[in-house]
Parts: structure tokens; C-alpha cells; sequence
């Protein structure tokens, strides 16, 4: 079973548009509403592939009653933790050439008291889990190192924990040496303050995260690829995409894969990258069901391209 916890979840209403201009009248030719935050993605993942998953989250008013049953209704376990405000509500703007605006509102600040019950929460959850993973970011009222207790606690229960956070939660919580975390390049840059420009520059960034804590590192680099560190070596894994539709979620996807394949190896990479390249392909924040994987056009080598220029450099 895979356990997420989601401090900060939301309601996503996805818009497809053919193009985003600014003070115009724009008619949207698709629309979705589905559960969002980056663990209850993951866990939406999880379930889509026909595995056990439970999804722990604040959840309050109207919107958090409206993920709550979208969640069940996808075949989920939702642990929730009641919260006085409510849950956030998020809009992205998907264009047809795949670019993609987010507004994400900042979302309800949690009580000491709902901080407290969040944390037995996880840990009520938890012994029956594989696997605990911790996605996305802190709401108001969190301290930074609110992801490093969880991990502490989960190593104390001995499960098995990976984190998607960035910042100042995921350096706190490399303190406490997560068992996989999972950067973008942009997070990685951050974490290591400096720019990468190229597939050489983030393997390096890797390696000094996981000098830092982290004992297995899965970079994902958008279009570019994915990095995979560990102490059994490094691997670069890509696909082939004819088309992205829609990249929110990819990278919730992917983890999902990797866990789902055990969490390590360059079989785990191969199913993060097949899962996230099956994630672009659909609309809205859609996860992939196995019947949507290709695996056919994944490539994992540890031949890695180091000067490869990044298609976006990370800051």
C-alpha cells in the first residue's frame, strides 16, 4: 500500500484553450474538475495502475467535500483531517501547444491543534504502508521542518518514505534522509543555489542532494528526461512524445511509477518514465492507466548526456 500525504490538496478545474490572450474573451474547447495537490495525484496514479492506496489530506468547506467524494469515487481511501478553513480552489489554462498557466490559490492556515491531528493522521495510516509519500507544499501554519518530523517518524515506524517538496521543507527534511526524493530541475537548482544549464550540471546537483540526505535522487527534467542517483549508480531514462496535451501531473505520475516498480533501479526509472510520458498525453491532470503506457518507447541507459543542453534551464 502506498500512503500519501498531502498537506496543501485542492480543487483543480483544468480550461483547454487554443491560445491565452490577455484581456480577451477566450471559449474553452475542454474542461475537467479533478482532486488536486501533488500527493493525491500520486495517489490517483496509484489507483489508476490497480494498487492499494490511502490518501491522507486536510480537507474543509464546500471544495474539500467536493475532492473527498471525487476521490472515493476513483476508487481511493481518504483519511481526512477535518480543517476549519476551506480547501483551496486552483485553475490551469492548458493551450494547445502544450503550454500550461497555473493559478494556484495559497490555501487555508492550519490550527496547531489540526497540525497535531494531521500528524497522528499519517501515523494512524501508516502501519499498513509500503511506502509514505510526501508531496508539495506546506500550508500557512506548517513550519519548514514540519516534512522532516514526518520523515522521522516514518524511519521510526520503519516504512519507507520518498518526498516531493522544495525549498526550505525539502532541505530540512534531506536532514533527516528521506529514502527517495524527487526534484525538478528547477528545485534541484534551488537546493544546490546555483543554475543548471545542462544534463551534466543536474547529475551533479543530484549527487550533492544526496550527500545532503537523500538517499536515492529521481530528477525529473521535463522533455529532457529523467535522472536517476543512487548508490548503485546513475541512469538517464527518456521517451518518445508525439504530442503533449497536458503536463500537470507528470511528474506526480511518475513517482507514482517509480514506486509502484519498488522505488529504486533503473527498472523503477523505466516505469516513472513511461508513466510520465503517458500523463502528458492526456488532458487535464488525467492519470494514466496501464493500458496507456508505452513502453516500447522507453530508452534508461547509464550512458547519460552530459552536455546536453537542458530545453529549460534551471535559474
Amino acid at each position: 500500500m502506498i500512503l500519501t500525504v498531502t498537506p496543501n490538496p485542492s480543487l483543480d478545474r483544468t480550461y483547454e484553450v487554443p491560445v491565452l490572450e490577455r484581456g480577451e474573451v477566450i471559449r474553452a474547447t475542454g474542461e475537467r474538475v479533478d482532486p488536486g495537490g501533488k500527493g493525491v495525484n500520486l495517489s490517483r496514479a496509484v489507483a489508476a495502475a490497480g494498487r492499494r492506496t490511502v490518501a491522507v489530506l486536510p480537507l474543509g468547506g464546500a471544495p474539500g467535500a467536493v475532492v473527498a467524494d471525487l476521490l472515493d469515487a476513483q476508487g481511493i481511501e481518504v483519511a481526512p483531517v477535518p480543517v476549519a478553513g476551506a480547501t483551496r480552489s486552483n485553475i490551469a489554462l492548458a493551450e494547445s501547444d502544450g503550454v500550461l498557466t497555473k493559478i494556484n490559490a495559497p490555501g487555508p492556515e492550519l490550527s496547531a491543534k489540526e497540525q497535531e491531528l494531521f500528524l497522528e493522521a499519517v501515523r494512524d495510516q501508516s502501519r499498513d504502508a509500503d511506502w509514505i509519500a510526501c508531496c508539495g507544499s506546506l500550508p500557512r501554519g506548517l513550519a519548514p521542518s514540519w516534512y522532516a518530523e514526518v520523515v522521522s517518524r516514518a524511519h521510526a515506524e520503519g516504512v519507507r518514505i520518498a518526498l516531493d517538496t522544495s525549498g526550505p521543507a525539502l532541505l530540512e527534511a534531506l536532514r533527516a534522509r528521506p529514502d527517495v526524493v524527487k526534484p525538478n530541475a528547477e528545485e534541484l537548482a534551488e537546493a544546490v543555489a546555483r543554475p543548471l544549464a545542462t544534463v551534466g550540471d543536474a547529475l551533479k546537483a543530484a549527487e550533492e542532494v544526496r550527500a545532503m540526505g537523500a538517499h536515492v535522487v529521481l530528477a525529473s527534467l521535463g522533455a529532457d528526461g529523467q535522472l536517476l542517483v543512487s548508490d548503485a549508480g546513475a541512469w538517464f531514462g527518456s521517451a518518445r512524445v508525439s504530442a503533449v496535451r497536458s503536463n500537470v501531473g507528470a511528474g506526480d505520475a511518475s513517482l507514482a511509477g517509480f514506486l509502484i516498480a519498488g522505488g529504486n533501479g533503473p527498472k523503477a526509472l523505466a516505469s516513472a518514465v513511461a508513466h510520465g510520458a503517458a500523463a502528458v498525453r492526456l488532458p487535464g491532470s488525467v492519470m494514466p492507466t496501464p493500458a496507456d503506457l508505452n513502453p516500447t518507447a522507453v530508452t534508461v541507459t547509464t550512458d547519460i548526456p552530459l552536455d546536453r543542453e537542458l530545453t529549460e534551464p534551471a535559474p
